[in-house]
């Protein structure tokens, strides 16, 4: 990921140490120590600060990057809520790790989930060749939206995990990822003075936060036409961009999943695909989630069109509501498919999901509407 990063050519990296993502900053301060990189890199007090320099470059028209995780993501949320109403195309990278207490240092999707609403762009990763992918990805849509983009992977199943990965040369990720150039007009400019963030009256602050959420809704174009230029020029990436169905496409029946667990759920599938299992006799797609925000509805409902029983797996819980993943789901084809929906909820803290529990979970037939993968 640090490799990812520097290939991107960022002006300004803003880091504070939280586990598991600190290794990503020590070695974007190694490569900056050992004069492979210019950027500035700079030490902050805590993830508010490491968030808020990060702000302050970006506004002065600076390509500016930063990594956290678990309670540092929620440490930054103030500052988050401001880069994505400023309209700053920050990049940050959140290894994904459960939100204390108890403490946990080991993975699930909590930490993302707390902070969907503020108005990033959401990408999540399978594996390590996709997140260092979606690095590059990310840059470029940031800046041709304005819209801040958050690349989660999941901590310790990614972060500290060997695995075969194509890093490519700086020539090639020059070929793909753009020279930033800050609008003029845009940034912070003390010859030319400006206000980022002023005060709002209701019916001004009413119309801005419509054009935020239109304008990330309208972002599924530019992140689809990225992710189409990324594979033309890198020759690898599954999908749209936005969703990935792994599958025939006429299934009757789904599991929605993102982040690592995917590979898990493929594991799964092609060990039971010549087996009898259950009333489906083990003949399911996937569907990989891969922008949560902003939501692919239209490709969700186009993947889902023929399915009649859709599983779904949340690695996070909307405490005393249900699977955050699930609840989307239904909101999407309540009204417009004639599907079942049912949320089951794992990982979390770190708890293994292994292929015995996804067997379970596809041949479930309680009448629960949610279970817990315990």
């Amino acid at each position: 990921m640090a490799l990812a990063v520097k290939m991107c050519r960022p002006g300004v990296v803003s880091a504070y140490p939280i586990t598991p993502q600190t290794h990503i900053v020590e070695y974007l301060a190694d490569f900056f120590d050992n004069g492979e990189a210019v950027y500035d890199y700079v030490r902050a007090e805590s993830e508010f600060a490491a968030a808020s320099i990060a702000l302050g470059a970006s506004a002065a028209g600076v390509r500016s990057y930063t990594a956290t995780s678990s309670q540092g993501l929620l440490l930054m949320t103030e500052v988050l809520f401001n880069i994505a109403g400023m309209r700053l195309p920050i990049v940050l990278t959140c290894a994904n790790r459960a939100v204390s207490a108890p403490i946990n240092i080991w993975n699930d999707h909590e930490d993302a989930m707390t902070v969907r609403d503020s108005g990033w762009i959401m990408l999540f990763a399978e594996d390590n060749q996709e997140a260092l992918d979606l690095h590059l990805q990310a840059f470029n849509i940031a800046e041709a939206t304005r819209l801040p983009v958050m690349v989660n992977f999941d901590g310790f199943v990614l972060t500290h995990t060997f695995e075969p990965v194509d890093v490519p040369e700086q020539k090639l990720a020059d070929r793909y990822v753009r020279k930033f150039t800050p609008p003029p007009g845009e940034f912070l400019d003390p010859k030319k003075p400006r206000t980022l963030g002023h005060l709002a009256f209701p019916d001004d602050y009413f119309l801005v936060r419509k054009q935020l959420h239109e304008d990330l809704i309208k972002s599924q174009e530019t992140i689809k036409k990225e992710f189409l230029k990324f594979k033309k020029i890198f020759n690898r990436g599954l999908g749209s961009g936005l969703v990935e169905y792994i599958g025939r496409g006429n299934e009757k029946m789904v599991v929605v999943a993102m982040g690592s667990v995917v590979g898990t759920i493929k594991n799964q599938k092609s060990k039971i695909k010549n087996q009898k299992f259950g009333r489906f006799a083990g003949d399911f797609g996937i569907l990989k989630i891969r922008t949560f925000r902003p939501w692919p509805e239209a490709e969700i409902l186009n993947a889902l069109e023929s399915v009649k029983r859709v599983l779904v797996l949340d690695k996070a819980i909307s405490l005393g509501a249900g699977g955050i993943l699930a609840d989307e789901i239904r909101k999407t084809v309540q009204g417009k498919l004639n599907c079942e929906v049912k949320s089951f909820i794992g990982g979390l803290g770190g708890k293994d999901i292994t292929e015995e529990m996804i067997g379970k979970m596809i041949n479930d037939k309680g009448e629960a509407r949610e279970v817990f993968l315990e």
